[in-house]
């Protein structure tokens, strides 16, 4: 069981704030989208969470089988070894490197070794393409696949929280589609905790349990009615331009 807590948090870069007192929740289980045009603070809040950008006021607290830890003054590494792991955008693999081999780098944290084999015979399982293309140099496959084996180096270093960040980037909206859909059965089946940063608000509106909408380094909207939302004034002057 582990859940997410965000509480006023104000973070960025030098001496501007791009986070200005965000305050968002992810239960236990559920997949909660955060929702906003880019330039507006998703990545930044996902970079926070994992103590690559520091929070200058708040807290964000992670909360493991009844034990709260306070992210925002650890430092990454200790982040990720409390089972914390990033889909990032733009993916980030190594492209000179073989699918295989970027799978491994996955299983960097210390719970996650001992369970290589297992994990890796779970992820060619979701994605039986990445096992039949296990020496491929991953430079050389599509965006589609290449994100596949992103969501499957995550998984790889046995992950309580998963963080991903605009999984949509530089994908055709049928691929988005399968992505999304299959982050969604991921966490149904690992029993994860997942915080989605998208920017496609009708893609991640149909899987997540609740929403968040950032404009400009603040929360403007949140709900678990997607439908409503969408339909929101705030959120077509704010996100969708309306």
């Amino acid at each position: 069981m582990s859940s997410l807590t965000v509480s006023n948090v104000v973070a960025g870069y030098g001496a501007v704030n791009v986070l200005h007192g965000v305050s968002i929740e992810a239960p236990s289980g559920s997949l909660v989208a955060l929702l906003g045009t880019n330039g507006n603070g998703k990545s930044t809040l996902i970079k926070a969470i994992l103590g690559l950008v520091r929070v200058r006021s708040g807290s964000i607290v992670f909360e493991v089988e009844g034990r709260k830890h306070a992210l925002h003054e650890l430092a990454t590494e200790q982040i990720v070894d409390l089972g914390i792991s990033v889909v990032p955008e733009g993916r980030r693999l190594f492209g000179n490197m073989t699918v295989k081999e970027n799978l491994l780098l996955g299983a960097y944290r210390r719970f996650a070794r001992a369970k290589i084999a297992g994990n890796l015979d779970y992820v060619y399982a979701a994605f039986p393409i990445l096992a039949e293309r296990a020496g491929q140099l991953v430079g050389t496959m599509s965006g589609g696949q290449q994100q596949m084996v992103a969501i499957a180096r995550a998984l790889m270093c046995e992950p309580r929280l998963l963080l991903v960040d605009e999984p949509s980037v530089g994908l055709a909206p049928a691929v988005v589609k399968q992505t999304i859909e299959k982050i969604k059965s991921l966490k149904e089946e690992r029993k994860l905790t997942v915080l989605i940063a998208e920017q496609s608000f009708h893609q991640a509106a149909e899987i997540a349990d609740h929403a968040y909408v950032i404009a400009h380094g603040e929360i403007v909207l949140s709900g678990e009615d997607m439908s409503a939302m969408g339909g929101n004034e705030a959120v077509r002057a704010v996100y969708l331009g309306g």
